[in-house]
């Protein structure tokens, strides 16, 4: 037991310091920022769930002392919260139902039924969703002072290009700003994402992950979202708040099945020769255009509508058996 609060207590002091180093204002703050959760998440992976807890609680306590409630707050919501509930939910676990193989054998009672990959990033889609909506009302109470918000923001980089000359009509400022929320929770789904994945490798490779490793190109969200991503662009054209939480949860849910779009560029590719160096190719081109991202949220959604997946995996030859 002194083993894990130990554990829980470097793994909260770790993640405070991370989160505390965007106060310096270095270049390098904005990464560790971002990579604050990790060694929560690590900690919850690797050594369940409650020592997650007891170094959340002990990391927004101490910066409630040292910073007050608005940053403990800030630390508590965007890090030590999802990363708890993240690491939680990824090891849930039943024993798989005993349904029969082709062979007419049953699966071994040892068999485990992990929490699905989908859901887990249809939780983190959920989460930073809410969390893009309440940065918005951050900057605004409601939609014009928000759009006003936007417009400002937006305004200031057109100086910059016009500084270049390069010249940006006004109308394109105003659509930009119109879009913005739905750009808001894309960057924070990816970087959790990202977090999540790193915690579980690094859990791997420790030997601390209890639970087998997921077939991440299987990844698939529920069949009901992609009605909530319809309910949702419909909303898009409302007016007011509502319009612009509709923007926020459609930007959020299209990321998402971009994110399942790179689950089945990674199927639809087995048999490609040279198939890393094209898919780091891809990688490279979304990272760099970021606007690529909408074709691979397309994918995501015509897999989910067509199932490219289960037809692809249906024509391909069984595997060879183990000599």
């Amino acid at each position: 037991m002194i083993a894990t609060i130990l554990i829980a207590i470097a793994s909260g002091a770790a993640s405070a310091l991370m989160f505390a180093s965007v106060k310096s204002g270095a270049l390098i703050s904005l990464v560790l920022f971002n990579l604050a959760p990790l060694p929560l998440m690590v900690a919850a992976i690797g050594w369940g769930p409650l020592t997650a807890a007891i170094g959340s609680i002990a990391a927004t306590a101490m910066f409630g002392l040292l910073f007050g409630f608005p940053f403990a707050f800030a630390f508590a919501s965007t890090a030590a919260l999802p990363a708890w509930w993240l690491g939680h939910l990824a090891l849930l676990g039943r024993p798989a139902a005993p349904a029969s193989s082709g062979n007419g054998a049953a699966p071994p009672a040892s068999a485990m039924e992990w929490y699905p990959t989908g859901r887990l990033l249809l939780w983190m889609t959920g989460i930073t969703a809410l969390l893009a909506f309440v940065t918005l009302l951050s900057i605004g109470s409601d939609a014009e002072s928000i759009a006003a918000a936007m417009k400002k923001g937006f305004a200031r980089m057109v100086r910059l290009f016009a500084a270049r000359g390069v010249a940006v009509d006004d109308d394109i400022i105003d659509k930009m700003a119109a879009l913005a929320p739905a750009g808001v929770p894309t960057g924070p789904l990816i970087v959790m994402t990202v977090n999540l994945w790193l915690a579980g490798k690094i859990a791997v490779t420790s030997g601390r992950l209890h639970r087998s490793w997921p077939d991440l190109k299987s990844t698939a969200l529920p069949p009901m979202t992609l009605v909530a991503l319809c309910v949702a662009l419909a909303f898009c054209f409302t007016g007011g708040l509502l319009a612009v939480l509709a923007k926020v949860i459609a930007g959020a849910l299209l990321t998402a099945y971009a994110l399942t779009g790179f689950a089945v560029l990674h199927t639809l590719t087995l048999a490609v020769s040279n198939r890393a160096l094209w898919l780091v190719l891809t990688y490279a081109v979304v990272a760099v255009l970021m606007w690529p991202l909408l074709a691979m949220a397309a994918l995501g959604v015509a897999d989910a509508l067509f199932g490219f997946r289960e037809r692809y995996m249906r024509k391909r030859p069984p595997p060879l058996p183990a000599a």
